[in-house]
Order: C-alpha cells, then structure tokens, then sequence
C-alpha cells in the first residue's frame, strides 16, 4: 500500500463526489474523504496498481459493487448475488435477468479474488458471445480497459490477472481448463449432457462453484435432473413473469393468447412439460416402473436335437 501512496499522492486529481466514481477509483486509505483518481487515467501501470487493490474488498460488497457498475437488484437477483452457495440453479423466466445477473457475480468475482479463471458456456458460440458483452459492459464501468487475455478468443483479463472467458457450445473445444473458481452455464436447458459432463471435472482442483440458469426445456437433460433431483445441495432460485415487476401484465396475457400452451408454461411459468419427441412421456414411463413384480427370466434356447431346439 506504501507504493500505492507513492505513486497516488503526486497525482490528485479535483475534488470530486465519491458517489460519481467507479468502485475501482475509490482506494481507502489512500486519497482523502473527497478526492479520488480514475486508474484509466493513470496509463497502464496505475491502471494495474488501483485495480489490484480491489483484492482488499470482502465478498459481502457484492451489493455494493453492482450499485457502482449500475445494477440496481431486485430481491431475487439480490439473493443470488449475496448467495455463498458452491451449487446454484436459476429457473426463471425470458426476460428477467438471468444474464445479467450472472454477470455481475462472474465479474465480482474476478475483481476480489486475484487471478482466478471464471468460465461461461452456453449452446453455441452466439449465446457465449452475448454473455460476454455483458461482462465487458460491467468492467469497463468499473473504469478498466477491456482487454482479451492473447489466447482465447472470447476473453477478459484483469489487471490482477483474474480472466473470464467465453466457451463455444461443443463438448470437443472445452477441454483443457483446470482450476476453475466459477463456471456459468446460460441457457443450460440447452446444453446437451456431453457438454455438461465435460464441464464438471474443471472444478476439481480448487472447488470452484458451478451456478446454472434457463428457462425450461422439455423434462429431459441434466438442467432438469438437476432441479428436480438435484438434492440439497443446490441453491434453487425460480422466478415467473408474473412475479417480475419488470414485465407488464398485458404483455403477458398477449403472449398467453398468442403462443401454445406448452411453450407459455415453460418460457413464462418456469414449468417443465414434455415437449412432443417421445412416444411415452416421462411420468408415464416412471409411474409403470416398480419393485413389486418379480424380474422375468429368459431361457436361452439353441439349435440341437431331436426337435432343432435345447436348452442352452
């Protein structure tokens, strides 16, 4: 920190409102009660310095980091924020902010914890690209330039060495990281299971936290399982339209007469239904199984004797 004032100290800017500045421009400690710097003013090695003091600040500033990049949380996405869960999944309707909230926590992350490697996958290289642009708009309200990390192409390095980077949709391309400290799976209704099971082990080393968020897809893949059967472990968060405050009531008798009703109840309701593939529905096949009926057994039969057939 001596340093810190070193290089600070000769270079004070006007006195400004405290209120008005990135979260990255205010050092404690450092400048007096009113007066702070803005790091993209210092050139790349003052940039560096004020951001890695950001290391200092607790996890329980997350509220106060999305107030200082312009996210004002309503009460569920404040639970998810605030949440210290290893384990969480979002069901929660189009529209409510599911990745932008994520964001948010994804970028928080990065910026308090020096050098970690935050990870975002999503069905295809599109969805991943539209997270990403997320997460850039909250660095740069932070006051830092963005800058990719030289190696992937979907990426955001920190100047505490922190990165966050965007994953294609295949099962094929994603293999290689390790030591994750938190993977974000958008839309993950729509991620097929390879893609999942591929994902996981990237968090052995280090325990890093997995959150997941989507609207319904079908009663089928790990999304599902997960909440459903999930255990737990796993911090639930389910939001429907008519209770996000963000979405008008007409709108949604609208899409209620407009769309069918399968696809209401999943993209609005959060509901998971069958979507029509199979032949047997899900509660059908699980409601035909028991443990009462005793296991048929089949006798092999081969060719031989008298009658061409023996048993084997």
């Amino acid at each position: 920190m001596d340093v810190l004032v070193h290089f600070i100290k000769p270079m004070r800017e006007a006195r400004v409102d405290r209120k008005d500045l990135p979260l990255s421009a205010l050092v404690s400690g450092v400048c007096d009660r009113a007066t702070a710097l803005s790091p993209s003013r210092l050139g790349k090695e003052g940039e560096e310095i004020v951001t890695k003091t950001a290391g200092v600040l607790e996890e329980e500033d997350v509220m106060e980091f999305a107030r200082r990049v312009g996210f004002e949380a309503d009460e569920r996405q404040a639970e998810v924020l605030r949440s210290k869960a290893k384990r969480g999944i979002l069901n929660c309707t189009r529209q409510w902010g599911k990745s932008t909230v994520s964001a948010v926590k994804a970028v928080h992350r990065a910026w308090t914890e020096r050098g970690s490697l935050v990870l975002v996958a999503s069905p295809g290289l599109r969805q991943s690209g539209e997270w990403m642009r997320k997460a850039e708009e909250v660095v740069e309200k932070l006051g830092v330039r963005v800058r990719g990390d030289g190696k992937n192409e979907m990426s955001v390095e920190l100047p505490n060495g922190s990165r966050i980077v965007g994953l294609p949709g295949t099962e094929k391309t994603v293999r290689g990281f390790s030591a994750v400290s938190m993977l974000i799976i958008d839309e993950a209704a729509r991620v097929e299971d390879a893609m999942y099971e591929a994902l996981r082990p990237m968090l052995a080393v280090g325990g890093g936290d997995l959150w997941m968020m989507s609207t319904p897809f079908g009663k089928r893949g790990f999304f599902y399982e997960t909440w459903e059967l999930g255990g737990e472990a796993w911090h639930r968060v389910r939001v429907a339209a008519a209770e996000c405050g963000r979405i008008e009531r007409g709108f949604l008798e609208g899409e209620r007469g407009s769309v069918e009703a399968g696809s209401f109840a999943q993209e609005y309701q959060c509901s998971f239904v069958e979507n029509g593939m199979t032949v047997f529905g899900r509660e059908m096949v699980e409601a035909a199984l028991t443990d009462e009926v005793e296991p048929l057994e089949i006798t092999e039969w081969k060719w031989g004797g008298e009658n061409g057939l023996r048993r084997g």
